[in-house]
Order: C-alpha cells, then structure tokens, then sequence
C-alpha cells in the first residue's frame, strides 16, 4: 500500500470565496489562476448556468508544500461544533508569556479579519496555551 502524498481540505460553507479568501489571509494562501480561457474568477464564474455560479473556490499554498483548501456551497447552515479542526500553528517552540503574547497578536490580527476569538487556555502542567477561534462562518480551529 502506497502512502498518501497530498490531500485537500474541504469546507461545508454558505459563501465560498467570501471563507476562501479569509482563510487565503490566515495562511499566506494564495487564489489559483482561472482556468484557461477565462481573465478572471468572476469571468468563469459569470459562464456558469446560474445555479452553479458562487457554488465553490479554492486556494492553495504558493510554495506547493501545505494541502490544497476546497469551499463548497451547501444550502443547510451549521449546527454542530466541527468533528475536525485546523490548528494553525503560531506558537511553536514557544513557550510561557513569550508563547502567549505571539499567539495573542495572532488573535488580534484573525478578528480584524472577521474571525471570533471564544477561548484562550492558558498553559497548565500539560498543555502550552492556545487560543480557540471561530472562521467568518462558524467554524472551529485554533492557533497554537
């Protein structure tokens, strides 16, 4: 049996360029050029029977290396707390009040894009900190 040598991550969202685009600002993501053909996503978009168009978008790491990120329109909203999660990963090697305040400007800086900050947990005899966010629509992840 072979090992998997690349995955994407697919989102369940209402607006799918609206949360690609946010999550493009969290990662250093970048939006892939249109298809061949086409000047813009707008463009592709527009040659779409109506249904269809807004109805996904992507973006992907620039230097190859990170999974591929799919948003797709589903009509039901979310109800549930996420059974996966991103971890975006701030802090590491990090520790104590050093860990603490790059995960906070990490914070500050994801709000001022639209995310939600619930949690902050604060490091105890096991667990470094971390902080809990909520994407422009709803989703779980955290920073650590």
């Amino acid at each position: 049996m072979s090992s998997v040598k690349q995955f994407q991550v697919t989102f369940d969202c209402a607006n799918p360029e609206r949360v690609a685009r946010f999550w493009c600002e969290v990662l250093g993501y970048v939006v892939p050029p249109p298809p061949e053909g086409f000047a813009t996503w707008g463009e592709y978009d527009a040659s779409l029977p109506p249904k269809d168009q807004g109805a996904w978008f992507a973006c992907q790491d620039p230097t190859g290396v990170g999974p591929r990120m799919y948003f797709q329109r589903v009509p039901e909203g979310k109800v549930a707390k996420n059974r996966v999660h991103l971890d975006v990963r701030v802090g590491t090697g990090l520790v104590g009040e050093e860990r603490l305040a790059t995960l906070q400007a990490e914070c500050d800086r994801l709000v001022a894009l639209g995310a939600v900050c619930t949690k902050v947990l604060l490091a105890d005899e096991e667990n470094e900190s971390c902080i809990n966010m909520q994407d422009v629509e709803g989703n779980e992840f955290c920073i650590d």
